[in-house]
C-alpha cells in the first residue's frame, strides 16, 4: 500500500531492529526442541547427567534470549506503529483544514472523523501486528519445515497436506471478508452521521415529537452495522476453530504414524517430541499469517479511503508566489464574478460586480437560496469564483497569502459556532494576546457585556462545544465580539444579526458605527431594519443583481426590494 510505503519511510531503521529481534527470537525458538531431542535421546535415554544439565542449562539460556528478543521486538514494533498512526492522524487533519467548502460537504463531517479515527486505527494495528508477526510466521514456517525434514523426511507429507489445507480455507475466507469490510466502514460513517445529527438536533427532535422516529432510524444503522460484523465475525472465528482443528488433527497423525515408524527402529522419542514441537511451529506461523490475513483486508478498505482524502486537492489553491504586502487600506471589489457547483445547470452567482470602500456599508439581500452567502463566502476564499476576480486591498484574493487576507477579513458566519473552552478562549481566537479590557470592550460594543458579567465567572466561564449552553442570540454576540477584537480591514457580517430582537439589533448597529468607521462593512441580512442605513444595498435575485442603491432610491425603483419591504412593514411605516 502507497500510504505504508510513504509514512514508514523514516522508521526503516526502527523496523530493521525488529527484524532482526525477531530473527533471534526464531533462531531461538528454532533451536529449542533439538535441545529437548538431545535431552530425551542421550540424557534420559542414556542415563547421562552430565547432558542433562549441560544441555537443560543452554535450553534456559536459550529461552532467556528468545523471551528479551521477543519483547524488544513488540515494543519497537508496537512504538513504530504509534508513530505512524500519529503522522497520518497529522497529515490527515492538516489536509481537511486546508479544504474548501466544497470539499469538505463531498465527504461530509461524520466520514472525515471515521477516517481521521478509525480507519487510521485499523491501519495502525496492521502495522503494529505486521512487526510482530510478518517477519516471524515465514522465518518459522520456512526453519520449522527445514528443522522437521531433519528430524524424519517420510512425516513430511502430514506438513503438506496440512498447509494446503489451511491455505484453502484461508483463501476462501479472506475473498469473502473484503467487501464486508469496505462495507463495515460504510456503515460506521452512517451510524456517525445519523447519531451526530440526533446530538446536535436533540432540541429539534423533541420539539416536533420525533423521538420514535429517530430511533427507529438510528435502530437501522445500528442493526446494518451489527449485522454486517456479525457476518464478518463469523468468517473470523471460522478461522481459528479450523487452524484449531489442523493442529489436533496433525498431532494425532504424528503421533500416530510415528509411533509406527518407532516401533520399527526408524525414529526415536525425541526425534518424534521434535517433530511435534516443529509441527505446532509450522501451524502457529499459519495462525500468525491467518490472523495478518484478516486484518489485511479491512485495513486495506481503511488505506483506500484514508488515501481518498490525501490526494484530494482543495478546490482553493494557495498562490504559487504569494503577495504578503499590501498598500491600500480595506478596498472590496468583486469583478464580474461568477460562481457554480460542479455539475450543477445554473450558477449561483452571474456576472457580480460591485466595489465598497473603506467607511461605506454595504448591505445585500434577497429571498432565500439567492446567493447571498456563497457571495460573502469568496471573501475569505471560503471557495473561489468559477470566473471573475475578488480584489481585497487593489490585489486578487488568489494571489494574497492567506493569512494576509485572512488578517484583512473579519467574518462572523450565519451559523455561529463556538468552541469548547471559556468565553475569554473563544474570543480571542482571532487575536491570541488579547487583553480582557480589550475583551470587554468588545463585548460592551456586541451588546453582550451584560450576559457576561452575569455568568458565574465572567470572561472564564465554560462555553460548551458549539456554544449550546448559550442561546443563539447571546451566541452571534459572542461572535461578533470575537470578530471586532481582531480589527480587520473588512467586515463580513452574513446575517449575523437575525437571532437579536430590534431593540438589541437597533443599539448593536449604533455601537458599531465608530468601530468600523475606517473598514469596509459588508452586511447580510433578511430585515430591512438592519440595513435601511446602508450606504448601499444589494438585491439579489437567483443569484443576479437586481439593483443597486440606498434604501429610498430602491424603493423607487426597484420591484423586488420594494415586496420586500412591504412584506415587513406596514404602508405607514414604508412612506415614512
Amino acid at each position: 500500500m502507497k500510504l505504508l510505503r510513504t509514512y514508514l519511510r523514516p522508521y526503516w531503521g526502527q523496523l530493521t531492529i525488529v527484524i532482526i529481534l525477531q530473527l533471534i527470537a526464531n533462531a531461538a525458538s528454532l533451536y529449542l526442541p533439538n535441545l529437548n531431542a538431545d535431552i530425551i535421546d542421550n540424557g534420559v535415554a542414556k542415563l547421562d547427567q552430565g547432558r542433562i544439565w549441560s544441555s537443560g542449562g543452554l535450553m534456559l539460556v536459550v529461552s532467556f534470549v528468545q523471551i528479551a528478543a521477543q519483547v524488544g521486538a513488540a515494543f519497537v514494533g508496537a512504538r513504530t506503529a504509534m508513530l505512524f498512526g500519529r503522522d497520518v492522524r497529522a497529515d490527515l487533519f492538516d489536509r481537511v483544514l486546508s479544504f474548501s467548502s466544497r470539499e469538505v460537504n463531498t465527504f461530509g463531517a461524520p466520514s472525515l472523523i471515521t477516517r481521521n479515527t478509525n480507519d487510521v486505527q485499523q491501519v495502525q494495528m496492521l502495522v503494529m501486528m505486521s512487526a510482530i508477526m510478518l517477519v516471524s510466521a515465514p522465518i518459522m514456517m520456512v526453519g520449522g519445515v527445514f528443522m522437521a525434514l531433519q528430524q524424519d523426511v517420510n512425516l513430511s507429507w502430514i506438513i503438506v497436506v496440512m498447509v494446503a489445507v489451511l491455505a484453502i480455507v484461508i483463501g476462501i475466507l479472506v475473498s469473502q471478508m473484503m467487501p464486508l469490510f469496505r462495507t463495515q466502514q460504510t456503515r460506521i460513517d452512517t451510524l456517525n452521521r445519523v447519531l451526530r445529527e440526533q446530538i446536535t438536533g436533540l432540541r429539534v427532535i423533541r420539539a416536533f415529537v420525533r423521538e420514535p422516529t429517530e430511533q427507529k432510524r438510528f435502530d437501522k444503522a445500528n442493526v446494518e452495522l451489527t449485522d454486517t460484523a456479525f457476518r464478518v465475525g463469523i468468517r473470523m472465528q471460522t478461522l481459528f476453530p479450523t487452524v484449531g482443528l489442523v493442529m489436533n488433527v496433525g498431532s494425532v497423525a504424528v503421533m500416530w504414524f510415528g509411533g509406527m515408524r518407532m516401533d520399527t527402529g526408524e525414529m526415536q522419542v525425541g526425534q518424534l517430541m521434535a517433530f511435534l514441537q516443529y509441527l505446532m511451529q509450522i501451524l502457529m506461523s499459519v495462525m500468525m499469517s491467518t490472523f495478518l490475513f484478516m486484518m489485511g483486508p479491512r485495513a486495506a478498505v481503511c488505506a483506500a479511503r484514508i488515501e481518498e482524502v490525501l490526494q484530494t486537492r482543495s478546490s482553493v489553491v494557495p498562490p504559487e508566489h504569494p503577495i504578503t504586502e499590501v498598500k491600500s487600506h480595506g478596498d472590496l471589489v468583486f469583478d464580474h464574478v461568477t460562481f457554480a457547483y460542479p455539475g450543477a445547470e445554473h450558477p449561483v452567482l452571474n456576472d457580480i460586480s460591485f466595489s465598497v470602500t473603506p467607511g461605506t456599508t454595504t448591505a445585500i439581500i434577497g429571498a432565500t437560496g439567492a446567493g447571498k452567502s456563497t457571495l460573502v463566502g469568496l471573501i475569505p476564499r471560503l471557495f473561489d469564483p468559477t470566473s471573475g476576480a475578488v480584489l481585497v486591498d487593489g490585489i486578487n484574493v488568489r494571489e494574497l497569502d492567506p493569512d494576509v487576507l485572512w488578517a484583512r477579513v473579519g467574518l462572523v458566519p450565519q451559523k455561529s459556532y463556538l468552541f469548547s473552552g471559556t468565553v475569554a478562549s473563544n474570543l480571542r481566537y482571532g487575536k491570541p494576546d488579547a487583553t480582557d479590557e480589550e475583551l470587554w470592550h468588545a463585548l460592551r460594543v456586541a451588546q453582550a457585556e451584560n450576559f457576561v458579567k452575569a455568568m458565574p465567572q465572567g470572561l472564564d466561564s465554560p462555553i460548551a462545544q458549539g456554544g449550546t449552553n448559550v442561546s443563539g442570540g447571546q451566541r452571534q454576540r459572542l461572535s461578533i465580539a470575537r470578530a471586532l477584537i481582531k480589527r480587520p480591514e473588512v467586515y463580513v457580517f452574513d446575517d449575523s444579526f437575525s437571532a437579536l430582537d430590534v431593540a438589541t439589533d437597533a443599539r448593536l448597529r449604533a455601537a458599531l458605527a465608530p468601530e468600523t468607521a475606517d473598514a469596509a462593512v459588508v452586511i447580510v441580512a433578511q430585515r430591512v431594519s438592519t440595513i435601511r442605513e446602508a450606504d448601499q444595498i444589494i438585491v439579489l435575485d437567483g443569484g443576479e443583481i437586481e439593483g443597486v442603491g440606498t434604501h429610498e432610491h430602491l424603493l423607487a425603483t426597484c420591484p423586488t426590494y420594494a415586496e420586500i419591504v412591504e412584506s415587513q412593514f406596514r404602508a405607514e411605516e414604508v412612506a415614512a
